[in-house]
């Protein structure tokens, strides 16, 4: 603290000796011993408190620079949810007019077809037509109402084994007659 060395610690302690005495120089050479004792922890408490400020101060200089970086990635990304906000109200904006649009022109036609369809005749009509073009789509007839087309030929059934019970045998004609 003093950079004092052995011989200068020598010297004070001769001349105190002299000034002092031997009798009264234990007594001030312990009182001086505390009073270094307590200048050396006044010292250091004030090391100490001089530290822990500057510390507080760092503390302090870290938390305000989170608290930036905290308020700028918020900032960012309430940006970010207002960009995907806009959008998204944008992309159902889209989707809403094109369902609008869809569903136009599915009534469009209807309206024009009933406009188009006025007497119970035309109704009658385009009834048929539809039936008729249910009948092309409608698939094979149920097993009751086998019919041919009319553009096929249906061969006739060949016998089998020889046996036809339709035709007569030959001997059949013979012993018949």
């Amino acid at each position: 603290m003093f950079d004092i060395g052995f011989s200068e610690l020598m010297l004070i302690g001769i001349v105190a000796l002299l000034v002092l005495g031997p009798e009264r120089l234990p007594k001030v050479a312990r009182t001086t011993g505390h009073l270094l004792g307590r200048l050396q922890r006044y010292v250091s408490d004030v090391k100490s408190d001089i530290n822990r400020e500057m510390q507080l101060d760092e503390l302090k200089k870290l938390q305000e620079e989170a608290r930036t970086a905290a308020m700028a990635f918020e900032g960012s990304v309430r940006s970010e949810v207002q960009g995907i906000e806009g959008g998204l109200s944008s992309s159902v904006a889209s989707a809403s007019a094109a369902v609008a649009d869809l569903e136009n022109s599915i009534r469009t036609p209807v309206t024009t077809e009933a406009a188009a369809l006025s007497s119970d005749a035309e109704h009658a009509a385009a009834l048929d037509r539809q039936l008729a073009e249910a009948d092309t789509h409608a698939g094979p007839p149920p097993f009751g109402e086998a019919t041919a087309p009319a553009d096929k030929v249906v061969p006739e059934a060949e016998p089998q084994l020889g046996l036809n019970f339709d035709v007569p045998s030959p001997d059949a004609k013979k012993t018949q007659s």
